[in-house]
C-alpha cells in the first residue's frame, strides 16, 4: 500500500506506514452527546469511514475507537435547562448519534469507550503528571502546567504568550495558560472519588486516557475535526507525552460543513439535523454529499449543492440498474488504478469521484451499443469503487430487494407507453411534447436511456417539479 496522508502535526503529507505491519490503529474524536447530531458534526464519521475502508481493502487489520463524551460542562448546562437528569439527556443523543452513523452507513468502532466509564485511568495518568512534574493539585482541582512542557503549541502553531485556553481562571490555577484535568466537586454536578476530593474530569484528559487505555502508549492515527486542533488535540498531545506515552503518530483533521462562511455550529443557530436533512434525500445520497468534498476542505452546505450531490449520485445508481436490468448479477470487482491513485494521495475523493464518473460514461456508451459484457466489466468496477466511498447502492445496507415483480411489470407497461409517445413525438419533430415525456418520467424518478436498441428506463429518484 502506497498511502500518504497530510499529517496536521508536521504539516507534510507522509507515507503512513503502520507501527505494527498489517494493523493500524485509529483514534477518532467522538460526539459530545448534548443534542441532536446535525450533519457538521458527523462529517468526520463519514471522512474516516473512507481511510478505515480504504485500509480494510488492503487486508489491514483496523482497530477503530471512536470515543463518547457524555460528561462536559454544555451536558450538564442543557440537561439542567431541560430539567432532566444529565445521565438521561447524554444517553438520549448517544442514541441519536448511533441513529445517524448506522443510517449514513458508518462502520460500527472496534470500541465506542464512554468517558465516564474510564474515570480510574484518568486518575491514574493524574498520578503520573504529577510525579513527572507536569501538573499539580490546587484546591481540589488538578491543572496541567504548560509552561513545563516545551514543545506546547507544536500541534496547532500558537505561540505560548498568545495560548487561551477558553476555560475559566479556576480555583488555583498558577497561569491562566494552564488547562484543567480534574475539577472539583460543586453542588449539583455528579462527582468521582480522587486522591484530590471528589470532582469530576476535564474534557481533554478523557481522551488522552481512553486512546491510551485502547489502544497503547503508542498508536498510529488520531482523527478530528479541524476544529479540535487548539485546545483539545494540543492539549491531548501535552497530557500524553507528559505521562511519558509516545502518543498518536499521525494527526489527521477534516474540514467543517459551512454556511454562509461560518463554522456549522449550535451556537450559530445555522444547524441542520441528520433527521430533518433525511427529509430531503436518501440516507446514501447525504452521505454521497458529505464524503463528496476533500476531507480536509471546508463544505459550504446549501439545498442546491445538496440535491445536485443527490442527483450525481443517482446518475451512477441508474447505471448499475440499468446493467443489472441487462446482464443480470453484477459481483463487486477490483478499483481502477486511477481510483488507488486518487485515494492513495491523501484520500483525494473528488479525483476518485472523477474516475468513477468516467467508467459510468463509458458504461453508458457501451450498453448503447449493445456491448453488455464492457459493461457489465465496467459496473463492477463502478460497484467496487463505490464500495470503498461507502455508497455502493447494491449493498444491502442500501438496497433492500423485493418481490414486486408484478408492480415493477405494470410500471413497465405504463411506461413502454410514454416512451412510445416519445418516439412519435421525436419522429414528428414535436420537440416540446418529447421533451414533456421525458420530464414527466423524470420527476416519478424514471431514468431514461436512449440505446441502439431503443430507449431503456430504470428506476432512480423522484426529482419534483421537472414535470409539465
Amino acid at each position: 500500500m502506497t498511502l500518504r496522508l497530510f499529517d496536521t502535526d508536521t504539516r507534510t503529507v507522509r507515507d503512513f506506514a503502520p507501527l505494527v505491519p498489517g494493523r493500524a490503529s485509529v483514534y477518532l474524536c467522538g460526539a459530545t452527546v448534548q443534542g441532536e447530531p446535525h450533519i457538521g458534526h458527523v462529517r468526520s464519521g463519514v471522512a474516516f469511514d473512507v481511510l478505515r475502508r480504504w485500509l480494510l481493502a488492503h487486508d489491514i487489520d483496523v482497530f477503530f475507537i471512536r470515543n463518547v463524551t457524555d460528561i462536559e460542562d454544555k451536558i450538564l448546562t442543557k440537561a439542567a435547562e431541560a430539567g432532566r437528569p444529565w445521565w438521561e439527556w447524554a444517553a438520549t443523543h448517544e442514541r441519536a448519534f448511533d441513529r445517524a452513523y448506522e443510517r449514513l452507513g458508518v462502520l460500527p468502532p472496534s470500541a465506542e469507550p464512554r468517558a465516564t466509564g474510564h474515570i480510574t485511568q484518568m486518575v491514574e495518568m493524574m498520578r503520573r503528571l504529577i510525579d513527572r512534574g507536569h501538573a499539580y493539585a490546587s484546591e481540589g482541582n488538578v491543572y496541567f502546567d504548560v509552561v513545563s512542557y516545551p514543545d506546547y503549541g507544536k500541534l496547532s502553531g500558537h505561540k505560548l504568550d498568545d495560548v487561551h485556553q477558553g476555560e475559566s481562571a479556576g480555583e488555583g490555577k498558577r497561569d491562566p495558560r494552564d488547562f484543567t484535568l480534574w475539577k472539583a466537586a460543586k453542588p449539583g454536578e455528579p462527582t468521582w472519588p480522587s486522591p484530590w476530593g471528589p470532582g469530576r474530569p476535564g474534557w481533554h484528559l478523557e481522551c488522552s486516557a481512553m486512546a491510551e487505555f485502547y489502544l497503547g502508549a503508542e498508536f498510529d492515527i488520531h482523527c478530528g475535526g479541524m476544529d479540535l486542533v487548539f485546545p483539545h488535540h494540543e492539549n491531548e498531545i501535552a497530557q500524553s507525552k507528559g505521562a511519558g506515552d509516545g502518543f498518536a503518530r499521525y494527526w489527521l483533521h477534516n474540514g467543517w460543513v459551512t454556511m454562509g462562511g461560518e463554522k456549522m455550529s449550535k451556537s450559530l443557530g445555522n444547524v441542520l439535523s441528520v433527521p430533518n436533512v433525511l427529509k430531503q434525500v436518501r440516507a446514501v445520497e447525504l452521505r454521497f454529499y458529505l464524503g463528496s468534498a476533500h476531507y480536509r476542505s471546508m463544505l459550504e452546505y446549501s439545498d442546491k449543492a445538496l440535491h445536485d450531490a443527490a442527483q450525481s449520485y443517482q446518475r451512477i445508481e441508474a447505471f448499475v440498474n440499468r446493467v443489472v436490468d441487462r446482464a443480470g448479477e453484477i459481483p463487486v470487482g477490483k478499483w481502477t488504478d486511477a481510483f488507488a491513485a486518487a485515494l492513495d494521495d491523501d484520500l483525494a475523493v473528488p479525483k476518485a469521484l472523477a474516475e468513477i464518473h468516467r467508467a459510468v460514461h463509458e458504461g453508458n456508451k457501451a450498453l448503447e451499443v449493445g456491448a453488455i459484457d464492457s459493461a457489465r466489466d465496467l459496473a463492477s468496477q463502478v460497484r467496487a469503487m463505490l464500495a470503498i466511498l461507502g455508497v455502493d447502492p447494491l449493498d444491502p445496507h442500501w438496497y433492500t430487494p423485493s418481490d414486486s415483480s408484478a408492480a415493477l411489470g405494470a410500471l413497465d407497461v405504463l411506461v413502454r407507453a410514454e416512451l412510445d409517445r416519445r418516439q412519435e413525438a421525436r419522429a414528428a419533430k414535436d420537440w416540446a411534447a418529447a421533451d414533456a415525456v421525458r420530464d414527466r418520467l423524470q420527476s416519478a424518478g424514471i431514468e431514461v436511456t436512449d440505446t441502439a436498441g431503443g430507449p431503456e428506463w430504470a428506476l432512480g429518484a423522484p426529482q419534483p417539479g421537472k414535470a409539465k
